[in-house]
C-alpha cells in the first residue's frame, strides 16, 4: 500500500510541479473561473432583482461545477493523457517499477488538487462580497469530489479512445462539453428551460451537479433533499471511473504493441 501511495504521489507531483512552472497556465486557470462567476452573478443580480452577494450564491455552485472543475479535471485529464502518449511517457512507464494503477491514480489526484484550488477560490471570492454559504461543508465536499470523479473518468475517456494529438484536445472539451454544461444549468438557470428540455437535462450529470451544488450552498437543504442527485451522481462516478480505467488499460495495450 506504502508503495502505491509513493508512486502516485510521486505522479501527482510531477503534474502539478510541471503546471506550476507553466505560470501563465496556472494564471489563466485562476483567471477563468473568477471572470465567469462575476459575470454569472451579475447577470443573475439583475435579472432577477437580487443582491449581488445573493446573486453569487447561486451562480458560485454553478460556476464551480460548470467551469472550474468541468475545464480543470475533464478537459485537463483529456490534455494530460494525450500529451503522455505524444512525449512517449507511457512507453518509458513499461520499463519502470509504475504501476498503471498508480500512474492512473496519480493523475486522479493531481487534477482533483487544482479542482480543490479552484473551488476554494470561488468560495474565497464569493465570501470577499458577502455571500454566505447555507449548507453541510462536508455535504458540499462530497458533491465536489463526485463531480471530479465523473470529470475525470470521462476525461480519461475520451483522452485514451478518441484524441490521438494535442490538437484533438479542444476540439473533443468542446463538442462534448459545451452542450452538456448548457443544458446542465451552468450558463442559463434551469428555470428558464421548457418541459422538454428538462427532461433531457435529468439524464446529465452536470445538471444533477449543478442542481446538488446550489441547493447545499444557496438554499441549505440537506442529503434527504438532494437524494435523487446524490444517486444519480454516484452511480454515474462510479462508472466513469470504471469506464476510464478499462479505457486506460486498453491504451497501454495499444501502446505496448507500437
Amino acid at each position: 500500500m506504502k508503495k502505491y501511495w509513493r508512486e502516485t504521489s510521486a505522479v501527482a507531483q510531477r503534474i502539478l510541479i510541471e503546471l506550476l512552472r507553466r505560470r501563465r497556465s496556472l494564471i489563466f486557470w485562476c483567471i477563468f473561473p473568477v471572470t465567469v462567476l462575476l459575470l454569472n452573478a451579475s447577470i443573475l443580480a439583475e435579472r432577477a432583482q437580487l443582491r449581488f452577494s445573493e446573486a453569487l450564491e447561486f451562480a458560485a455552485p454553478s460556476t464551480l461545477v460548470g467551469a472550474a472543475l468541468f475545464f480543470s479535471c475533464l478537459g485537463g485529464s483529456v490534455a494530460t493523457v494525450v500529451t503522455e502518449r505524444e512525449q512517449q511517457t507511457l512507453k518509458r512507464l513499461f520499463i519502470s517499477p509504475l504501476s498503471g494503477f498508480a500512474y492512473f491514480s496519480g493523475i486522479f489526484l493531481a487534477h482533483s488538487s487544482i479542482g480543490l484550488g479552484q473551488g476554494i477560490l470561488v468560495y474565497a471570492l464569493a465570501r470577499s462580497f458577502g455571500a454566505g454559504y447555507a449548507g453541510s461543508v462536508w455535504l458540499g465536499l462530497a458533491i465536489a469530489l463526485l463531480s471530479i470523479i465523473s470529470y475525470v473518468g470521462v476525461g480519461f475517456l475520451l483522452g485514451t479512445q478518441l484524441a490521438r494529438r494535442t490538437e484533438d484536445v479542444n476540439a473533443l472539451v468542446a463538442a462534448f462539453g459545451v452542450p452538456l454544461l448548457i443544458l446542465g444549468g451552468a450558463f442559463l438557470p434551469t428555470s428558464l428551460f421548457p418541459d422538454r428540455l428538462l427532461e433531457m437535462a435529468r439524464f446529465n450529470p452536470v445538471y444533477h451537479m449543478n442542481e446538488a451544488l446550489v441547493g447545499v450552498w444557496a438554499n441549505g437543504d440537506d442529503w434527504t433533499a438532494i437524494e435523487d442527485h446524490l444517486l444519480f451522481l454516484s452511480l454515474f462516478a462510479a462508472a466513469m471511473a470504471i469506464a476510464g480505467w478499462l479505457a486506460y488499460q486498453a491504451m497501454l495495450q495499444i501502446e505496448r504493441r507500437l
